[in-house]
């Protein structure tokens, strides 16, 4: 069989491309988590009569409890693959990541397993994103003290 019988052949046997489908379904579903969390912010706001400033820490902490429950329970995978990368909106897939790789390691136990493995993927984000805010805060304090 010559090259380009085969690639002839392999092509028509790959998957088809839906990327309009994938991202409506990523805006969408990114969509709705933020509204989720928009709604969370003004229940917390006008139910508790506090301020956003006092209210916007609230809703973090309740979109990564849900996010980590959904995790647990096993939905917050099945909506990924649903949905793709509208799922992984910053707070909600953290707590996602956080937590998958928490439960891989629950049966090694609490330290070595848990401990050892929570900031499995979490560790790499947290990592980068304090030497490039490090790095883009020197560059601006140097633009800023010429300037």
């Amino acid at each position: 069989m010559n090259i380009e019988k085969y690639n002839k052949i392999a092509n028509s046997h790959q998957p088809q491309k839906h990327i309009l489908n994938h991202t409506l379904m990523a805006f969408f579903s990114g969509g709705i988590i933020g509204i989720i969390g928009e709604l969370i912010l003004c229940f917390y706001q006008y139910i508790f009569d506090i301020s956003l400033k006092e209210a916007t820490p609230l809703m973090i902490i309740t979109m990564v409890l849900i996010a980590s429950i959904l995790t647990g329970l096993g939905i917050y995978d099945r909506l990924g693959a649903k949905c793709g990368a509208g799922t992984f909106i910053p707070i909600t897939g953290f707590a996602n990541a956080m937590t998958s790789s928490a439960m891989e390691g629950k049966s090694e136990g609490l330290v070595t397993g848990i401990g050892a493995n929570i900031f499995k993927l979490g560790g790499c984000v947290i990592m980068f994103g304090i030497v490039s805010s490090f790095i883009l805060g020197g560059i601006r304090y140097v633009i800023g003290y010429f300037w």
